[in-house]
């Protein structure tokens, strides 16, 4: 089984990471789709080699969870609107 080049790899990762940004702009959450979105092409536009695809992956990762706090944290808040109203 061969596995894919880090070079094969890295649009896919990129444009995930560019989709995570995205998430975490509608959330609101500028700031941090900002540093996410910097960092992604700092990364992306050095070396496309084995460090980068990891450095990417990580990224991913990273963010991963705070879309998913902001997200349950934005549900919390309408469920609370709307039962008080």
């Amino acid at each position: 089984m061969e596995l894919n080049s880090a070079a094969e790899e890295l649009p896919a990762l990129y444009r995930a990471v560019l989709d995570r940004v995205g998430q975490l702009e509608a959330a609101g959450q500028r700031q941090i789709a900002n540093r996410v979105r910097a960092q992604a092409i700092k990364i992306y536009s050095r070396a496309w080699d084995d460090r980068a695809r990891r450095e990417l992956t990580k990224l991913l990762r990273r963010n991963a969870v705070e879309v998913a706090d902001i997200t349950t944290a934005g549900r919390s808040l309408r469920r609370r609107s709307i039962r008080a109203a």
